[in-house]
């Protein structure tokens, strides 16, 4: 659980949405409350975004809805592939998905690991689907243009999957890069070395930077690098170990700096805020 910090008078913004005894946002479907400090542990108040440079957000389930279940697909995909490149039946190539997921952090990090895999033919097949499920999203387009300075895109996925979900969504043209599994050398979140390798390779600065995910230990490396993190969570695939989790937190944890179940209007309250400040 989170440790115990002093706690601090709401912002009128945060009307009906939940907020940790620590002063930190835990926002339902409402604007953020950007905290005066920059830095967290300790006593120290929450991290904020008054000194925000660098935007980072994961892909899926972060930058599209949880809801349109694109992540289906791809999950059905991968148990088609290790079906069929192990000459398994399905049933157990799907056993052996999840628990490679759950040992090595990604089913494909398993994958090259144990069966010595090459990764390429993987992720092309796994990420060739139907994105007719995700709608063009000129709401979050704006907000995300609002922001002030660098948006990059760091996923576990593939580059040409971020490219394409990114352009349905109508937002590519707003990222300075993607930062993908490849460019980690295969090396997946949450492992600390693949964040290290994210900042060398953008020169990135994580103390003025935030990081937006919709899986929680995906976060614990960048409070310990000194980011702001914000948890994108949803209430869809309700049974989802990870979901389970979340309902059973009396308050996130330390490392879980804000959560929201709106990005759009999470970002538009950290830019109105900033208006207000400047």
């Amino acid at each position: 659980m989170a440790e115990s910090r002093a706690a601090v008078s709401p912002s009128p913004l945060v009307g009906e949405g939940k907020g940790g005894g620590d002063g930190r946002t835990f926002a339902v479907g409402v604007p953020p409350t950007p905290n005066p400090s920059p830095q967290g542990g300790g006593e120290s108040p929450p991290r904020g975004f008054e000194r925000t440079q660098t935007w980072i957000f994961d892909l899926d389930n972060t930058l599209y809805p949880a809801d349109c279940n694109l992540f289906s697909q791809v999950d059905r995909r991968m148990g088609e592939f290790i079906a069929r490149y192990l000459g398994v039946p399905y049933e157990y190539a799907r056993h052996l998905q999840k628990t490679y997921y759950r040992q090595f952090g990604t089913t494909l990090a398993g994958l090259m690991q144990v069966h010595n895999m090459d990764p390429k033919a993987f992720l092309d097949y796994v990420h060739d689907i139907d994105l007719s499920v995700v709608s063009e999203h000129p709401e979050l387009e704006q907000a995300i243009a609002q922001l002030p300075g660098r948006k990059l895109i760091f996923t576990n996925g593939s580059r040409a999957h971020a490219e394409r979900v990114a352009g349905k969504v109508g937002i590519l043209h707003l990222f300075e890069g993607v930062f993908d599994i490849a460019d980690a050398a295969y090396v997946p979140k949450p492992v600390p070395a693949c964040y290290d390798q994210f900042l060398k390779m953008h020169g990135v600065d994580a103390c003025t930077s935030a990081m937006f995910e919709d899986m929680p230990h995906n976060l614990e490396a960048p409070h310990v690098l000194g980011m702001t993190t914000v948890l994108v969570r949803s209430d869809f695939n309700y049974d989802h170990p990870v979901q389970k989790t979340i309902r059973s937190w009396l308050e996130p944890p330390a490392h879980v700096h804000h959560m929201t179940d709106d990005l759009t209007g999470f970002l538009k309250g950290i830019r109105s805020l900033s208006k207000a400040v400047a």
